[in-house]
Parts: structure tokens; sequence; C-alpha cells
């Protein structure tokens, strides 16, 4: 009678909050990236638009300034011809009214000349100076009693005529500072738009070096998360699981790491209960075939036919007991050998070779043929485990080929990689068990007649040990047959 066994799983405390961490997590370090990102590209912004409003006020200005000089221009030459218009009628009528008109057109004149002289400090001063002579010249010809005098008229009609020449070189220089403004702003703008377009660019490869940097410095511990997954998803339990990181990620990979070590807890007692088992199992099903042999030989006295049939039977199935047992076992161990690989250079196309010579007897028995097409491959493999790969694959197809029938290894090169593919004349795998045709366990419907029924181990061993090697393994769909496809890394 098999013992009972009690287990007590040891409680696991929760894990202890690393000190000196900032405490922050995952999302308020993302929302601080994109509140970071989003002030620097705002700031831009609202600095180009203060720049365009300072340069539209500034522009504003220059137009203004350059209408004024414009207008007073004008007006300059507009109150000259008004002053030479009325000192000519108060000349020929001697009406004081128009002696009041000369002195207020001058006035204004004097006005626009000296708004003129204020906005043009490039302009010569003689120019102005010149301006104001001969206007002062043409008032005391007027304000003299000797105005009659055809000498003094004389001279105020040159002094008149000079004039107009004045008032084209200061509206000139008008036309010359109001391009000078222009050509100033342009300048100005030219180089505010170029210091924008370097702040826009700067601001804009600096959001996209701190989204990366920030992207980066997230990712990391997502996928050293992913990694630990994996890990535990191939039962590797040895290595521990440290992840770095914001706050919760950090939380998340401690449990993890918790998760690992309870899982190798479990595996370690599902090891030790296996092995419990066998030992309390292997006695009394080695007695009970023994008593099942010792009963169909008729050691206790001739039996008759109903009681060799019974006999048989309890041999049989005894027998089938403890194979099956000893595949449980087996497959335990190859769960946990897979995480052991010695890896070196080995002749793919030799081992296949000795594999199929260990396994003549079987084939031949079946009157079945064996080939390897092929050049010799070099892969750096655990000898001993993919000969266990190559062994269940061979013993597979022997199981499920027809009498006579014919069973194929390949062995090819793609970028990167060895392929080695067994074909054989069977049945082939039916559609709904392709998806599950590897796992522990599973026994498909196309089953050999006649033949005892395998323990669906022999296939899920060859994906341990080939994924063991960062390797793939999978059904090829093919008409007639089964065709298997190794797929293993070429490391040269």
């Amino acid at each position: 009678m098999l013992n009972a066994i009690e287990h007590h799983p040891t409680p696991h405390a929760a894990p202890a909050r690393p000190s000196g961490y900032l405490g922050l997590s995952f999302r308020q370090l993302l929302l601080a990236a994109f509140l970071l990102i989003a002030a620097l590209l705002s700031g831009t912004s609202i600095h180009a638009l203060f720049t365009l409003d300072r340069m539209s006020a500034n522009s504003r200005e220059t137009a203004r300034q350059a209408v004024q000089l414009t207008e007073a221009a004008q007006r300059l030459a507009e109150r000259t011809v008004a002053m030479e218009r009325s000192a000519r009628q108060y000349l020929v009528l001697d009406d004081p009214a128009f002696h009041d008109r000369f002195n207020e057109a001058r006035d204004q004149a004097r006005q626009a000349l000296g708004e003129l002289a204020d906005s043009l400090p490039k302009a010569p001063r003689e120019m102005f100076g010149q301006w104001s002579v001969y206007v002062d010249e043409a008032a005391g010809v007027l304000d003299a009693d000797s105005r009659k005098d055809k000498g003094e008229q004389a001279r105020l009609f040159q002094d008149f005529a000079r004039l107009p020449a004045l008032n084209e070189r200061i509206a000139l220089e008008s036309r010359r500072e109001v391009d000078r403004r222009n050509n100033a702003l342009s300048a100005a703008l030219e180089q505010q738009r170029q210091m924008l377009t370097a702040q826009v660019v700067g601001a804009i490869v600096l959001a996209v070096l701190l989204a990366f940097c920030f992207g980066l410095w997230l990712s990391r511990p997502m996928a050293r998360l992913e990694q630990a997954i994996g890990r535990l998803g191939d039962n590797r339990f040895d290595q521990p699981i440290d992840v770095r990181g914001p706050a919760d990620i950090r939380r998340l990979g401690q449990q993890l790491d918790w998760l690992r070590q309870r899982l190798a807890d479990l595996e370690a007692e599902k090891s030790r209960f296996l092995r419990h088992v066998s030992h309390e199992l292997k006695t009394p099903l080695a007695a009970l075939c023994e008593g099942a042999a010792l009963l169909d030989d008729g050691v206790a006295g001739q039996l008759t036919d109903s009681q060799r049939e019974i006999a048989r039977i309890l041999r049989q199935n005894t027998q089938s007991l403890q194979t099956q047992i000893e595949d449980l076992l087996r497959y335990n161990e190859v769960s946990f050998d897979a995480q052991r690989i010695h890896p070196v250079p080995v002749d793919l196309r030799a081992l296949l070779h000795k594999v199929i010579d260990d396994q003549r007897l079987q084939w031949l028995a079946r009157e079945l043929k064996v080939e390897i097409e092929g050049a010799a491959r070099t892969v750096v493999v655990d000898p001993e485990k993919m000969a266990i790969v190559l062994a269940n694959l061979l013993s597979n197809a022997v199981r499920f080929s027809p009498q006579g029938g014919f069973i194929r290894f390949l062995l090819s090169e793609a970028p990167g990689l060895v392929r080695v593919e067994c074909v054989d004349q069977g049945p082939g795998v039916a559609p709904t068990d392709a998806a599950r045709i590897f796992e522990p366990f599973y026994q498909g419907l196309n089953q050999p007649t006649a033949a005892r029924r395998g323990n669906g181990i022999g296939l899920s061993v060859v994906r341990e040990y080939v994924q063991a090697h960062s390797g793939k393994v999978y059904l090829v769909p093919r008409e007639g047959g089964a065709h298997f496809r190794i797929e293993l890394p070429d490391e040269k």
C-alpha cells in the first residue's frame, strides 16, 4: 500500500520594498515624461508667439514712420509752393492778408522741416540750414520797405527757385531713410526667423530625444518582465528575477521572483513525489509481474485455458502499468535535463547514422527502408540529447509506417539554420491532432492497428530538447505520411 504523503507548503513572506527608492509608478513617470515634453514644446511656441508679436509691432511702427516721413516731405513741398504763391500775390496786390498767408505757410513748412530733420539723422545738416536761410531771406525781402525794388524781387524769386531742389533732396533723403528702415526691418525679421527656426528645430529634436530616452528607460523593465515570464514558461527557475524601474514594475518583478521560487519548490516537490511513487510502486509491480509470469508458466499447477487467459491479461497489464510509470518518470527527468545542455560541435549525419543503426532490429523486423539524404552538417548541440530527439522521431516513424515502407531523413540548410526532416509513409497526423501533437501524453486518432498503444511522450520529449537548443520543431502539412521538421541555429 502506498504511504500517504502530506505536504505543507512553506509560507512565503511578502517581498520587502527596496529602501532608498523614489516610489514613483510607471504611470506617474510616463505622465511626467509627457508633461516635460509638452512644457518644452509649449514654451517654444509661446516664445515664438511673443517674438512674432514684437516683430509685428516693429513692422507697424516702421510703416507709420514711413508714412509720416512721406507726408512731411509732401507737406514741405506744398507749403513751399504756398509761400511762393502768397509772396508773389503780396508783391503784386500789396494786401497784408497775403503776407499773413505767407507767414502761416512758412510756419507750417518749418514745422514739417523740423519733423524731417528729427526723422532723418543721416541726412546732411547743411541742407536744412540752407532751406531756412533761403526762406528767411525771402521773408526779409517781403518785410522790408524796399520790396518793390526790382533787384530785391529778383533776389526773392531766386531764393524761391532754389527751394524746390532742396525739397527734392529732402524727399530723396526721406525715401532713403524709409528704404533703410525697411531693410533693417527685413534683416531683423530674417534674423528672428532663423532664430525661431533654430529654436523650433532644437525643441523638436530635444523632445524626440527626451521621448526616446524616456521610452527606452521605461521599456527596459517591460522587456525584463517579458524575459522573466518567458523563463518561467520554459520551466527555468534557476535565475533570480530582478527588475529595476518604477515602483509598480519593481513590485511586479518581486512578485514574479516569488512565483519563480514557488514554482521551483513545486517542481522539486513534484520530482520528490514521483520518485517516492516510483519507489513505492516498483516493488509491488515487480511482484505482480513475477506472480503473473509464474502462473502463466504453470509453476503453481496446470491452468485451464480460462485461467491462463486471466494470467496473461494480468501479466500484460502489469507490464503496461510498469512501462507507463517508467515513462512518466522519464518525462519528468527530460523536463529537468532540458535545462542542462552541454553543446559541442557534432556531425549531424554521423549522429543520425548511429541512431538508425541502434534501432536496426526494429525497422528490419517491419521490413522498412531508412535512408539519409543530404551532405554532412556540423552543428553545435548536446550529442546525447540530440540523439534522443532523432531516436524518438525514428521510433515514431517505425511505429506508424506500413510493412515494407520507406523512411527518409533529409539534411539541408537555410539562412542561419540547419534543418533535419523526417518523412514516413504512415497514415499521417489527423488535422484535429496537428495543434496538439507535441503535447505530453496526447494520443492521436490515427493509431496503428495491432500495435501497443504509445504513451504519448516521444514527440513532447523532441520538442523539449529542441527548444532547449533554441530551435524549433513542427509538423509540415503533407498528404500520406507524417513530415516533421527540426530547425537548429547554425552557429558557425
